[in-house]
């Protein structure tokens, strides 16, 4: 039987409507939310000023621009796949349709990549943060893995802050999907919040000699490459803060969990995505202005926002410390949204015999994938106890950018197969914006380091392994 057996589009939607499987409890706002929560993170506060100091000034503003046409294309695919297949699963679900199954599990292996990785880097990262807002309380040893050593020369032993999250986080995901959302709803409040004060309070100082010249000279000392000054630099720029976006096609995921996902499902990708640019583009402008982007080389490099407040707004001090609360409380809904991203791709794969039966098991009074959160919260606390948070970033964009090219191709592909199917949103000019996504996607993964992207192959040759003496044998599909 071919390794491209494609699932029947009618099978996986009655698939969806079972009454035995996941709750749907969602509506349009729980899905912007949810979106709002897995895009705004670190990636507002650190990659705005990485990107200006190292590539596009204070033209990182176009950066954020170019980056989100980028995403929008990605997310128009999605839109159209969520509307018309609407169950758990995201690309991989989608992917299984239109490309088959050895492609499907392709796609569900990098996924983890994107969602259990991503979880434990963050986590880490959350830890970090918490202990520099306690000021260094938790020592070092029982903040950091075995495999980083303090300058005064002390190891870690186990990052126990990071443990303690995603504990936290994945008893509310095992609670329920609609408690989930109503506490990511709140973070998202909370940070948004602070976001819209920065930049109302930042704008008062904004000084416009900071903006001049808007793009970097070429004759700028370390700028000389063509990604590093003008308009090269602002390309550059944004790929760097394509990162910030990453997060938005975790909204499809919980497509099996909406109330009325043929309208919402778009309305929460897109929704999310463009209030994220929005406050993006508003962001970069006030930050850029109110400090000089040369200083984002140098002594502003590290916790960028606040040194610019500290330095430059005051009597605004108390500011810093909000925004230390804000990347806290963003960091908190990144993972509660990739820890329930990953486990309703692992429902889907699990209930197509892909990966063993323990990961659908459905909760008898909170029907979420209960078991499934327990074995994610071993494996990605296991990273993030134990692991350098360093190790599994660049893999997580990886995994991200493979994904969105399979949709884009996916979407192509469904419109020649599977021409008469409902679409009740429809992505336009099919296939101009696919093959922009695919092109601008594709781009980006080969910009990545190449010791990235070794290990991305190694882990896909695991993937491999486990789909042809597991999966393969044991597809619900080829079993018929």
């Amino acid at each position: 039987m071919s390794l491209f057996i494609k699932k029947p589009l009618a099978q996986l939607m009655q698939t969806g409507d079972s009454d035995k499987g996941l709750k749907r409890t969602l509506g349009a706002g729980n899905l912007i939310a949810l979106g709002i929560g897995a895009i705004i993170g670190a990636g507002l506060f650190v990659r705005t000023a990485a990107a200006a100091g190292e590539a596009a000034g204070p033209a990182v503003v176009i950066s954020f621009i170019v980056a989100a046409v980028g995403c929008a294309f990605a997310g128009l695919c999605y839109a159209e796949f969520a509307s018309m297949i609407p169950v758990a699963g995201s690309a991989y679900t989608y992917a299984y349709v239109t490309m088959g199954e050895f492609i499907a599990w392709i796609i569900g292996w990098a996924l983890v990549l994107e969602y259990a990785l991503a979880a434990a880097t963050v986590s880490i990262a959350w830890s970090e943060y918490l202990n520099n807002l306690l000021g260094g309380a938790i020592p070092y040893a029982w903040s950091h893995s075995p495999m980083e050593t303090s300058i005064d020369g002390v190891s870690g032993i186990i990052n126990l802050p990071a443990l303690f999250i995603l504990l936290i986080l994945t008893l509310i995901l095992i609670k329920g999907t609609k408690e989930s959302a109503m506490v990511n709803a709140i973070i998202v409040f909370v940070k948004v919040s602070i976001v819209l004060i920065f930049i109302a309070l930042g704008w008062q100082f904004i000084n416009p000699a900071n903006y001049d010249p808007f793009f970097i000279p070429e004759t700028a000392a370390g700028h000389e490459a063509f990604n590093r000054h003008g308009w090269g630099g602002v390309l550059g720029g944004s790929a760097i803060v394509f990162f910030a976006f990453i997060g938005f096609d975790a909204v499809s995921t919980a497509a099996q969990e909406a109330k009325n996902p043929k309208r919402d499902m778009p309305i929460g990708i897109l929704g999310s995505l463009i209030v994220c640019t929005i406050l993006y583009i508003l962001f970069s402008r006030v930050l850029t202005g109110i400090a000089n982007w040369e200083e984002f080389k140098t002594v502003g490099k590290e916790a960028s926002v606040a040194y610019a407040i500290q330095h430059y707004m005051p009597g605004y001090g108390w500011l810093a410390t909000l925004i230390t609360v804000a990347i806290l409380a963003g960091f908190s809904s990144v993972i509660l949204v990739m820890l329930m991203g990953q486990s309703r791709v692992f429902y889907s794969m699990s209930n197509d015999g892909l990966i063993p039966k323990v990961f659908a098991e459905v909760h008898p009074k909170f029907r979420t994938p209960y078991k499934s959160n327990m074995i994610l919260f071993v494996f990605v606390g296991l990273f993030a106890g134990f692991i350098p948070g360093s190790m599994a970033g660049d893999l997580t964009s990886i995994g991200t950018l493979f994904a969105f090219v399979m949709v884009c191709a996916g979407i192509w592909v469904m419109r020649i197969k599977n021409p008469e199917a409902v679409r009740p949103f429809t992505t336009p000019l099919v296939p101009l914006v696919p093959i922009l996504g695919i092109v601008i996607c594709s781009a980006m993964i080969l910009s990545l380091p190449a010791d990235t992207l070794l290990a991305a192959g190694g882990w896909m040759i695991i993937g491999l392994f486990i789909y042809f003496f597991y999966s393969k044998s044991n597809s619900v599909l080829r079993n018929k």
